[in-house]
């Protein structure tokens, strides 16, 4: 930088004495946006030949680079324009140049990898460029982990070459991190109750979870280092502190192979024997309908109970998909093709009857004729 100002201070001997290094400022300024503009004009270039290739990363990096590299060259035209400022004035203000300068690239870098490890995030959860994917759990905590890790190693560099001591630094933060452990025992556990989400992955973002144990039902829409936040069906929005999970049940029906029909029923008592053919009926049914899984999950059509007005019948089986809509339509359809088997056998369904037996009138009144009299007192 100082070889750049000395080529410059031919301006001072070409102008009146006290306007040379504005020159040289304005003409720092000048070249400060002429690189920019050739920066951006290369940049360009690569963006529109990587746009030709299948490859991600490249895609990735270039975008990453693009915005801290226009800042290091506003930082550069900057820092040399105080430089050249510093040299005509003696103000102690200008001493912060120089680890200004260090402090405001390790920042750039800094920033340059977080944007990185943002890029790479997205790439690794991509199913266009893996053919298995991360999923977007994993990818979340790894990513929030580096950038995390990224963060906290450029700021100890930036104490470093402010002068700062960073084993002093560290022995602070050990012996501050205990007093912080009583006062956020909350908080610490709810970190380390995201990290069991992250390494046990019991749900992920996406996810349709409930608990037996608590109120909690919904979709997951993020999870965070204290809390997650999960979406109720009636589009309310739910945060769980992450301290939950460790302690209850968690059920993730989004995960299920299959969904089950489970039904019961009843016939009326006149069609009994017509049962053995209705079932057997059903049963056939069943196995031929294209959207129920009957090769690897039990399929149970038989007789169960005599009820109180019926005789009951149950209906086991699992369909081939698991979303819930889908999975309506398909047990709407298996129910109306029963309903149709029962009635094509010349049965019908039953429903709550009562019968009320009376003795034969004739009878009642022979009984009452040949009864004898009641004898006077």
């Amino acid at each position: 930088m100082q070889a750049w100002i000395e080529k410059l201070d031919w301006l001072r001997g070409a102008l009146p004495n006290g306007l040379g290094w504005v020159v040289e400022v304005f003409v720092v300024i000048f070249l400060a946006l002429f690189a920019k503009f050739i920066l951006n004009r290369f940049f360009d270039r690569l963006a529109v030949r990587f746009a030709a290739t299948t490859n991600r990363w490249d895609d990735t990096l270039l975008e990453a680079a693009r915005r801290p590299a226009t800042m290091l060259v506003w930082a550069i035209g900057l820092f040399w324009a105080l430089e050249i400022v510093q040299q005509e004035t003696d103000s102690a203000l200008f001493e912060i140049v120089d680890p200004g300068r260090r402090v405001v690239v390790i920042a750039l870098i800094s920033w340059f990898l977080v944007r990185l490890i943002r890029g790479a995030e997205r790439v690794l959860v991509d199913p266009a460029r893996f053919e298995k994917p991360m999923d977007h759990t994993t990818a979340r905590a790894i990513g929030k982990l580096l950038r995390a890790s990224t963060i906290i190693t450029g700021a100890l560099v930036m104490l470093q070459t402010l002068g700062f001591s960073i084993s002093g630094v560290l022995a602070f933060g050990g012996i501050g991190g205990i007093a912080v452990g009583f006062a956020a025992k909350d908080l610490l556990a709810n970190f380390f109750g995201a990290l069991v989400v992250y390494l046990d992955r019991p749900f992920a973002v996406g996810d349709w979870i409930r608990s037996p144990d608590k109120n909690i039902e919904g979709t997951v829409e993020d999870i965070g280092w204290r809390v997650t936040r999960i979406r109720t069906f009636d589009q309310r929005p739910l945060y769980v502190p992450n301290a939950t999970f460790t302690s209850i049940s968690v059920e993730n029906p989004s995960r299920m192979l299959n969904r089950r029909i489970y039904e019961t029923i009843g016939i009326r008592y006149a069609d009994a024997d017509r049962m053995r053919d209705i079932v057997r009926s059903v049963t056939d049914m069943l196995r031929a309908h294209p959207e129920l899984e009957t090769e690897e999950r039990t399929l149970i059509v038989h007789f169960n109970s005599y009820g109180p007005s019926s005789l009951d019948f149950f209906v086991y089986t699992f369909t081939k998909t698991t979303q819930w809509v889908k999975f309506h339509e398909i047990k709407e359809d298996v129910l109306l093709k029963i309903y149709e088997i029962i009635r094509d056998h010349g049965a019908d369904i039953a429903f709550p009857t009562t019968t009320v037996h009376f003795g034969d009138p004739l009878r009642l009144d022979r009984d009452r004729e040949e009864a004898p009299e009641p004898s006077a007192p």
